[in-house]
């Protein structure tokens, strides 16, 4: 007998005694979830954000629209980067006061490339307040999976209140669960047994979020 024929001989066996008409499954399992927790106006909801942001020890930077491209070339300038990946999607005007060296999302970059590149600049799809998260979901303005994954230093650009949710459940609404989505709270982190932080193993160590409205 086969592995498989011997787990669906222990699912026959489980349902002998269920009744033909018994109850669906989709409909037995109460789906009465909290959509938030609170009610909180947009601005509340965005300084929740980067508050829960802030606890995951990202750095939170909050600028209007005009000031976003000097700002950005400040944050680069400050990090001392060289290079700074882009994805084709994004906004040229972000980054037209920065002169740092600008790095295509190519699909050939391999991940020496990648490890190669001092920041990355990307929008996001987007973030959860309740949770601090920001969501990124492979489009123009975000680029690849691994492009925000192998450089040290990620710096992510938030359209606030737009972009900005108070929970997971209003989050999922608004995204299609065919793209490849990447889920980030914070810079990458990890801790052993002895609850040593190690920051940067599989992911930026630093992450810059960029609150825009």
């Amino acid at each position: 007998m086969s592995s498989r024929e011997l787990i669906l001989g222990r699912v026959r066996r489980a349902l002998a005694d269920v009744p033909p008409d018994d109850t669906p499954y989709e409909d037995a399992v109460p789906r009465g979830y909290l959509r938030e927790h609170g009610a909180r106006g947009a601005e509340e909801t965005v300084a929740l954000l980067a508050e829960h942001l802030a606890d995951y020890r990202a750095i939170v930077h909050r600028c209007g629209e005009s000031e976003l491209p000097s700002l950005l070339a400040r944050l680069l300038a400050e990090r001392e980067a060289a290079t700074v990946l882009v994805p084709t999607g994004l906004d040229e005007t972000w980054l037209a006061e920065s002169d740092v060296t600008r790095v295509a999302d190519r699909a050939e970059s391999d991940a020496h490339e990648l490890d190669a590149v001092d920041s990355v600049v990307t929008a996001c799809a987007v973030a959860v307040a309740e949770t601090g998260t920001i969501v990124l979901d492979a489009g123009p303005d975000q680029g690849r999976r691994r492009i925000t994954l192998v450089p040290d230093h990620h710096i992510c650009v938030v359209r606030a209140p737009d972009q900005v949710v108070s929970s997971v459940p209003q989050a999922l609404e608004r995204l299609d669960p065919g793209r490849p989505l990447t889920w980030i709270s914070g810079p990458s982190a990890t801790s052993d047994i002895e609850l040593d932080r190690v920051e940067g193993v599989h992911g930026p160590r630093t992450l810059e979020v960029i609150l825009v409205g």
